[in-house]
């Protein structure tokens, strides 16, 4: 008997050949922000994925925080995205644009007239390495950079921001995508928000646990509105630490309150992100079921995924959908290799960001 990992799933109505999802990962192979036929070439060759969700495409200049990212705010944009969803479908496939707004993790070289990036409130990145906006240098070359500290959103521009989001969910549908995701993870704006920590706001998006989750719920409504709720999942990261999020009581709690608000707007989906803390797993198994409890629809996990895992959580229940993230990028053929059980190649990290061909299109399906 098939797995369930490999069945069938109604996602809000979207058929998905199985249920296995590919994760969202920056590669920043897009000069001029517009997506280009590598890239359809590139999604084309994951489209046995049951779901593939594109990596952060920001629905602004001000949403941008790395070099080469395609953007969805311009028509020339929407034409190249439409070469990938074309491309996908071609091969049978279903596709979401992940949308993005990365607030303070950006810098003021890819800042509109160069000025400070946006958040939550003023308080900077703190310094480390794995913490940075990737940029171009005023030599022309690329490299990390330390974020620029940013300027607090003023009251009267919230909803710009969520205006931004939607007309980035119309772009994506006049692209061909078959569905959206709000990026409300890993550190960026709407988590920004979330965190009273890097939340420091007196008006309505700042002090109560509702005001802090405004956003993230104003944004959704608005998108749900103008696409249709059976179009729109959202990416979330509880107990996330990554880009100096710092951790806070009543983490958990928070997003609980998330799942149950999200589960009654009838949604496709929401994507759990989890990432790891010292080696071990941020969003632990009692947790995933009390959120999927609460939240009541399809939920998709990623982080860590093995193929022993995602069989177990789906056969148990506990997930809907089970994401891969990094080990999509050295086996486009990882569908067909998880359900024969075969060996998997192990991705280069030197060719993950920028470049053309190699490590992009170039890794062999299994004989």
């Amino acid at each position: 008997m098939t797995a369930p990992l490999f069945q069938p799933y109604d996602l809000a109505g979207t058929p998905l050949h199985n249920r296995i999802a590919m994760a969202p990962m920056t590669r920043a192979r897009n000069p001029g922000c517009v997506a280009n036929e590598l890239t359809a070439q590139y999604y084309r060759q994951r489209a046995s994925a049951g779901l593939i969700v594109s990596e952060g495409t920001p629905v602004s200049p001000q949403g941008q925080g790395y070099i080469d990212v395609p953007g969805i705010w311009s028509q020339e944009q929407v034409a190249g995205w439409r070469q990938v969803t074309d491309a996908v479908h071609g091969a049978q496939g279903t596709i979401f644009a992940q949308l993005w707004h990365v607030g303070r993790m950006s810098h003021s070289s890819l800042q509109p007239d160069g000025g400070q990036p946006v958040s939550a409130s003023a308080r900077p990145v703190a310094h480390d390495p794995r913490s940075f906006a990737f940029v171009y240098r005023d030599d022309g070359s690329r490299g990390p950079a330390d974020p620029t500290p940013p300027r607090a959103l003023r009251t009267d521009e919230v909803p710009g921001i969520v205006n931004d989001f939607v007309r980035g969910a119309e772009n994506a549908i006049a692209a061909g995508f078959d569905g959206i995701e709000l990026h409300a993870a890993n550190g960026y704006l709407f988590e920004q928000f979330l965190n009273p920590l890097t939340n420091d706001r007196q008006d309505g998006y700042g002090g109560s646990l509702a005001n802090r989750a405004r956003l993230i719920l104003d944004t959704v409504d608005a998108m749900t509105a103008r696409i249709g709720a059976h179009r729109v999942g959202v990416r979330l990261a509880p107990n996330s630490q990554v880009f100096d999020m710092p951790a806070y009581a009543e983490n958990e709690a928070s997003y609980l309150y998330l799942a149950q608000e999200l589960g009654k707007r009838g949604l496709a989906y929401v994507h759990l992100n989890d990432n790891y803390l010292h080696g071990a797993p941020a969003i632990g198994e009692a947790f995933l079921q009390a959120f999927k409890r609460a939240y009541g629809g399809t939920v998709i996990l990623a982080g860590g995924m093995t193929r022993e895992r995602a069989l177990r959580l789906v056969d148990d229940g506990i997930i809907d959908i089970a994401a891969f993230g990094q080990p999509f990028i050295a086996n486009p053929d990882l569908v067909e290799r998880l359900q024969a059980d075969v060996a998997l190649t192990t991705p280069d990290r030197a060719t993950y960001y920028g470049g053309g061909r190699e490590g992009y299109l170039d890794y062999p399906v299994a004989s």
